[in-house]
């Protein structure tokens, strides 16, 4: 995690995030409460290069908000390629869907409103990247919901595994959420089938490699 100052120069010394994205940003900030939750310049350019560096096909999102993180995955695809997204409040549908619909990238982005748990059965697909950042309480039923559905040789991303430094000091009675991202870290520090390293990115994201078979 960086201070203000070194993150402003971070964001000057790498690629533009592009007028949609910026407004989409903006946007989130104007109409939403929980701003915070947006990907963000750095992290949205960080996502973006994650794609071109792995090449998915197919990339499963679990928590979309806004979009912004979306349309970054979209970004870094090939030909070809698609975005499938979760999120699970309907009351943010229509905005997403007004800025998707703004996209040359729409096309590649699948939104589905509703619940993570009734959604990925129906996708009947492999997926070769996974990006979850959705209700933390969930983040171990998240994983083994996805872990079978990622190719051997892909990738899971999981967000806010550092959750604001309270994986270091969660309080005498740390909340729901806290107490997830401690027990979901535990697991993956302790899961033998995978490779895994937490960069210390906004609010942490652990990189979890399934190797081939």
């Amino acid at each position: 995690m960086v201070d203000d100052e070194l993150e402003n120069y971070i964001l000057n010394h790498i690629d533009e995030e592009g007028e949609l994205l910026s407004r989409l940003n903006r946007d989130t900030h104007l109409f939403h409460l929980r701003p915070r939750m947006c990907s963000g310049h750095l992290q949205g350019r960080l996502l973006k290069m994650f794609v071109r560096m792995i090449k998915p096909r197919r990339i499963l999102e679990l928590g979309t908000f806004t979009g912004y993180s979306a349309l970054c995955l979209a970004e870094g695809l090939a030909e070809g390629g698609e975005v499938h997204t979760i999120e699970i409040d309907d009351e943010l549908e229509e905005f997403i869907t007004t800025h998707l619909a703004a996209s040359p990238l729409k096309d590649k982005i699948h939104l589905h409103i509703g619940d993570a748990a009734d959604i990925i059965p129906t996708l009947e697909v492999t997926f070769d990247l996974v990006f979850i950042d959705a209700n933390k309480r969930n983040y171990i039923d998240y994983y083994n919901m996805v872990f079978d559905r990622v190719a051997p040789g892909g990738f899971i991303l999981a967000d806010n595994t550092l959750w604001d430094g309270k994986v270091i000091d969660p309080g005498t009675r740390p909340d729901a959420q806290t107490i997830g991202i401690l027990e979901f870290n535990e697991l993956i520090a302790h899961d033998t089938r995978i490779e895994k390293v937490i960069l210390p990115l906004r609010d942490g994201l652990t990189i979890i490699h399934k190797p081939p078979l």
